[in-house]
């Protein structure tokens, strides 16, 4: 054992801690970067792809994560924010250029960081060339590439199918006489992935932007882009209670069995896992599927039946646990249950359709959130700004920007995605002082929480942020090791063992109560602390008679007694 210390600024852990003998996106900590919202480099109060390349250094550097994943930042009318694209082989003039873009992969490259790109597969703009086309006749040859249908014999739609933004999953276009599908807004029309030329097309996409040299790809609600065939009604959900993760309205009162998820996904998932896996040998490129399912069973079965289809199908447990120890633990116990064998898991607490994690659960558990986030087995993912403690802005109606949220109040995540704080200054850092507007307001808070303000107080969420993430790429037990719960604790805390051969192992103790709670570990002897969520202590402790304050968690180096016997 021996004591930890964070590197200075400039000067974070070599990366050559990571275990060669497990692909990249296994060993690494993904940070998710909106980029509307990140650095406008510009001054029109819009975040763009200059002020990612300004702001490297932070993340490699003085932050230490090792990969980065864009939301999307294509050419796009903007009805949903780049969800809705308009071409998928280009930049929004918003964001820059393809310079820019290859600017950005050159520079993240030179810094040994990742780049992940979301990949929106289910549905394009209605303003894409390709929806032009098929809606401009039923006799158009791109007519099949979305889902038309004809209109019931009352001029009703096709079935009951809801779209999650809100009303009918239907749009009537009187001009070629015929309903098409759009899951989300009207505005976004569902591609028709039952025809080859569609999946073709979409590669086609992949391969460009893989020749550019990106590393992995996020792929926008993965288990959606198949329909049944049949497109029989959905039936009612009877449940008051059986939702995602978080009530969505009208849309909850269905259970969503035809509308998605039909099983012949896994055929488009394998065959394009066998292309990322072939297109370049050389390189490990990620796939990571952004797939919200209830029942963990079928969730898992997007890792392919030989772990051939999604490496990371995003796992989203802990968005709808109740934060208590005895949830968590469950969640996550739940989750490893049900992993195929080889399978590697991956946790979030927060993205850019999600409440923030501190406006969930408050100041000191987003502390035990950071902890828990950054050791557990698997691969993490970190949304930008809650390295900060960045909360829910409460934003003005008039200047709300979210179509989901206008249309239905209540669900907009507008607040979740206002501009990040880098400093104390106008704006917070974010956009030239002289800029009129900003996309989205900052937060009343940004002249305390922010990067400059936090790197300087040793106590801040930032800098324990800071320092877990440098822990854990010191640490193969964080990285790759196994992971055991402990048992008989007490009912507010959730501990566990991370071990790898060559290593001390590690003890992570997190206490979800605001009173003082005290462990009992018998088998432990002189276990060093290394950090604390109070980030004010480091010290030899017994782990007969542990004391965890209120709302802290610790991270112990600990030998098992057989081991210091010998």
């Amino acid at each position: 054992m021996g004591s930890f210390e964070i590197t200075e600024p400039g000067n974070t852990m070599s990366k050559c801690k990571k275990n060669s003998s497990h692909p990249w996106w296994q060993t690494t900590v993904i940070y998710q970067i909106y980029p509307r919202s990140f650095k406008d480099a510009t001054g029109n109060g819009i975040g763009d792809l200059q002020g990612v390349i300004e702001k490297l250094d932070y993340l490699s550097d003085t932050l230490g994560v090792d990969a980065i994943w864009l939301s999307p930042f294509y050419p796009s009318p903007m009805a949903d924010f780049g969800y809705d694209v308009a071409d998928y082989k280009d930049v929004h003039v918003l964001f820059g250029d393809l310079d820019t873009f290859d600017n950005l992969i050159e520079h993240a490259h030179k810094r040994e960081l990742k780049i992940i790109i979301d990949l929106v597969p289910n549905h394009s703009s209605d303003q894409h060339p390709w929806f032009v086309e098929s809606r401009s006749s039923q006799e158009n040859p791109k007519r099949d590439w979305y889902v038309w249908a004809d209109p019931k014999s009352d001029s009703a739609p096709p079935n009951n199918w809801l779209s999650v933004f809100g009303g009918s999953a239907w749009e009537w276009d009187a001009n070629s006489g015929q309903y098409y599908l759009h899951s989300f807004l009207k505005e976004q029309p569902d591609l028709n992935w039952r025809n080859p030329d569609v999946k073709d097309a979409i590669f086609d996409v992949v391969k460009f932007w893989l020749d550019r040299g990106v590393d992995g790809f996020r792929i926008d609600v993965a288990h959606f882009i198949m329909k049944d065939p049949q497109m029989r009604d959905n039936p009612p959900n009877e449940s008051s209670d059986l939702f995602i993760h978080k009530p969505l309205g009208e849309y909850d009162s269905q259970l969503h069995l035809y509308d998605k998820g039909h099983p012949d996904v896994h055929q488009v998932y394998r065959e394009l896992r066998t292309y990322l896996d072939t297109h370049n040998p050389m390189r490990d490129i990620v796939s990571i599927g952004e797939i919200h399912i209830f029942e963990l069973d079928e969730w898992a079965i997007y890792y392919g039946g030989r772990l051939d289809e999604i490496h990371l199908p995003f796992n989203f447990t802990l968005l709808k646990a109740e934060w208590k120890a005895a949830d968590i633990q469950r969640a996550v116990e739940d989750l490893e249950a049900v992993l195929p064998p080889g399978a590697w898991p991956n946790y979030v607490l927060g993205n850019h359709d999600e409440s923030r994690i501190a406006s969930r659960i408050g100041d000191k558990q987003a502390r035990i959130a950071a902890m828990l986030l950054l050791t557990l087995r698997g691969t993490p993912t970190l949304y930008y700004g809650d390295e900060l403690g960045m909360k829910d802005v409460t934003v003005p109606v008039e200047q709300q920007q979210d179509p989901w949220g206008i249309r239905v109040p209540g669900l907009g995540r507008d607040p979740s995605r206002t501009p990040m704080q880098w400093s104390n200054r106008l704006h917070a850092g974010f956009s030239s002082p002289d800029a009129e507007r900003l996309w989205l307001p900052t937060a009343e808070d940004y002249q305390v929480a922010n990067v400059n303000s936090e790197l300087e107080d040793d106590k801040s969420i930032l800098n324990l942020y800071r320092r877990l993430l440098a822990y854990r790429r010191s640490r193969q037990a964080l990285q790759i090791g196994d992971y055991q719960p402990l048992v008989h604790v007490p009912a507010e805390c959730f501990v566990y063992k991370r071990t790898a051969d060559d290593e001390p192992s590690i003890l992570v103790a997190l206490n979800f109560s605001r009173d003082e709670q005290i462990i009992d570990i018998p088998e432990l002897v002189r276990s060093e602390l290394i950090i604390s969520t109070n980030m004010d202590r480091s010290e030899i402790v017994n782990t007969i008679n542990l004391k965890l304050r209120g709302h802290e968690g610790v991270i112990l180096e600990f030998q098992l007694q057989n081991r210091a016997a010998s």
